[in-house]
């Protein structure tokens, strides 16, 4: 979506008459996108003056288009500038310009490959290089746009930094953005020349298409054919990704569906259903992979952003083109109120037991389960009622099927699109019912721990279990440490240097606010993960650290659950609420703690800090 669109002429007189800002501020409402607050209008104020005196030149032609604020498909991001025109030999082309009023910007960390850190919106924030932006955005374009591809619309990306401090370029010249740059040059104050000159390399006059901008914003949507080869590329050869069993089997099943949906264009819902390790997001990256490969508008959609990230990198392995190519097909929920309709061929809903009515920022937003189902012919939810760990946790089976009826969306829910086979916890089923056991979840089930090939410890020193796991990671970076929601989050609230302190002496780190990449980055292991960032993914070894929200009494043979030692920093499980009963209260603390238990595929260590819940699991493993 456009939100505004004029020749070069009628926008340097919308410039000059002052009028610009009020006109896209119309538009946006009128059109019912986000954003035009007070900062996002002085924005266009200010920056759009300085647009117009870089394509006020002779040799641009007064009737090439200008669009501001296109709304890229598939995303919430909108393209601060766009040119399109022709070029000398009459190839159209479009620029795309990411503007930014920066006056300086600082290097966050060597590991920080996309980001600066620098004042905007009030406070100084970590956000994209500019030339990053640009060529993300531009990349989008290109992946998305059947018009682009099939006409050979050439899209080249830049960044105009108009205010910014030439004494600081250094800092967006360094080294470790280098891929971005390149690919999008950035110009900052007293560069007019120099970003003029970029834009006439590709535009000097009207396009050969008297309707490029409107035919790319309004054209189908398509995987592009490098996008197709750069995610079968990715994923052949790639042991985790490999199906197996039930795995196949829905695999299969949702392939003919599919087949079925494109035939009669009827909406159809399946809910594939999984314990922790059945392999849910190998089978949804896999899908992605098939439907993506056979030319369809799918992704792949999930509450929270660490497997989103997680997947990504796992499987560019550290290509950051080819991680940035396929990065538009891992959306989170979060706008798809705005969708149209069958927007996706196919939409896969992994963690979909995390799906809430409404996030922050999404005040359009009404029911995530809905919106899915709405925005897709076919959508794909995978699921573990088991796992859901907050109040506002609405993913359900029932649910599901309550919006399915009423969008007219056929829902396939049946023995075959159920995983049974356990491919985390070295395959066994059994170490899942000695949780369930340990948890008091559900009815006791003997279990025979010498079927049982996975390591489980009790510590009674926090630091012990460090130091081995320390020792582990060592070997390939798949050990970690994850943690409850009683530790209060004093680093982020700038109230202390560490968040979690136990006994002799330990004392650690959440896992840092701005590392989304946590589970893999070679650096993160010193820091303890929260469930939103372990949930859905998983390890060799994983340490647990027990809180006292769970112990338990010898005396009764009960676990106790106790809200009250959930930190007041928690704001997202809502279990300390009023409103949150007890046996509520008890179900999200012990599915919390059955998926941190359940995250190794090796080994489960575990300290607790009440004793008695530490020699009560003890007597589990029959260990003296």
């Amino acid at each position: 979506m456009i939100v505004y669109s004029a020749t070069k002429n009628q926008f340097n007189d919308d410039v000059i008459m002052n009028r610009i800002s009020g006109i896209i501020l119309e538009n946006i409402r009128s059109k019912h996108v986000g954003g035009g607050q007070d900062a996002e209008f002085n924005s266009w104020q200010n920056s759009l003056q300085f647009m117009r005196n870089v394509i006020e030149d002779r040799e641009i032609s007064d009737d090439v288009n200008i669009a501001i604020e296109y709304q890229i498909p598939r995303t919430s991001k909108r393209v601060d500038f766009m040119i399109a025109g022709a070029d000398q030999e009459n190839r159209n082309n479009v620029v795309v310009v990411e503007l930014k009023q920066w006056a300086k910007a600082e290097k966050v960390d060597d590991i920080m490959l996309h980001s600066v850190r620098t004042f905007t919106g009030g406070a100084n924030r970590i956000v994209n290089h500019p030339s990053y932006q640009a060529y993300a955005y531009s990349t989008f374009i290109k992946n998305s746009s059947e018009q682009v591809q099939d006409e050979d619309i050439g899209i080249y990306p830049c960044a105009y930094l108009h205010n910014y401090d030439p004494e600081y370029e250094n800092i967006l010249l360094d080294p470790i953005y280098q891929v971005w740059y390149d690919e999008a040059p950035f110009f900052i104050r007293g560069e007019v020349q120099e970003i003029r000159s970029f834009i006439k390399q590709y535009i000097t006059k009207k396009s050969t298409s008297d309707d490029l901008l409107y035919k790319i914003d309004n054209g189908r949507i398509r995987p592009s054919k490098a996008l197709q080869d750069c995610l079968v590329s990715l994923m052949k050869g790639n042991q985790e990704f490999i199906l197996l069993d039930d795995q196949a089997v829905a695999y299969d099943i949702c392939r003919q569906t599919m087949k079925q949906c494109q035939k009669d264009m009827k909406k159809r819902t399946i809910i594939i259903q999984g314990g922790p390790g059945t392999g849910k997001s190998v089978l949804a990256v896999n899908l992605l992979k098939e439907f993506i490969s056979d030319g369809l508008n799918a992704c792949y959609c999930t509450k929270n952003s660490a497997p989103r990230e997680a997947y990504q990198r796992l499987l560019t392995k550290s290509d950051l083109k080819a991680e940035l190519n396929i990065k538009q097909l891992f959306r989170s929920p979060h706008g798809l109120n705005a969708a149209p309709s069958n927007y996706y061929d196919c939409m896969i809903i992994d963690e979909a037991h995390r799906l809430v009515k409404r996030i922050f920022s999404d005040w359009k937003g009404k029911n995530q389960v809905m919106e899915c189902i709405n925005a897709s012919l076919l959508s794909i939810f995978l699921i573990d009622e088991n796992q859901q760990i907050s109040t506002s946790d609405i993913g359900s089976i029932d649910e599901i099927d309550k919006w399915a009826k009423e969008l007219d969306s056929e829902l396939i829910c049946d023995d075959n699109t159920i995983l049974h086979s356990q491919f985390r916890c070295n395959g066994s089923d059994q170490y899942i019912q000695l949780l369930n056991n340990i948890l008091q979840i559900g009815e006791v089930t003997d279990v025979d721990l010498s079927e049982l090939n996975f390591e489980i410890k009790v510590f009674d020193d926090p630091n012990e279990m460090r130091d081995e796991l320390r020792a582990l990671n060592k070997v390939n970076n798949k050990a970690r440490m994850v943690a409850g929601y009683c530790y209060d989050w004093d680093v982020k609230n700038h109230r202390g240097d560490y968040d979690i302190y136990l006994e002799n002496d330990f004392k650690a780190k959440w896992n840092l606010e701005n590392d989304k990449l946590w589970a893999i980055n070679k650096k993160s292991f010193e820091q303890v993960g929260c469930i939103h960032t372990a949930q859905g993914l998983e390890f060799d070894y994983v340490g647990v650290i027990v809180g006292l929200d769970l112990r338990y009494n010898p005396e009764t043979g009960q676990i106790i659950t106790d809200k009250t030692k959930i930190s007041k920093d928690d704001k997202s499980s809502g279990i300390r609420s009023k409103n949150v009963s007890e046996a509520e209260a008890a179900r999200l603390i012990k599915n919390t703690y059955k998926t941190l238990l359940s995250r190794g595929q090796k080994g489960c260590y575990i300290y607790c800090e009440d004793g008695n819940l530490r020699d009560y699991i003890r007597s589990f493993l029959k260990v003296e």
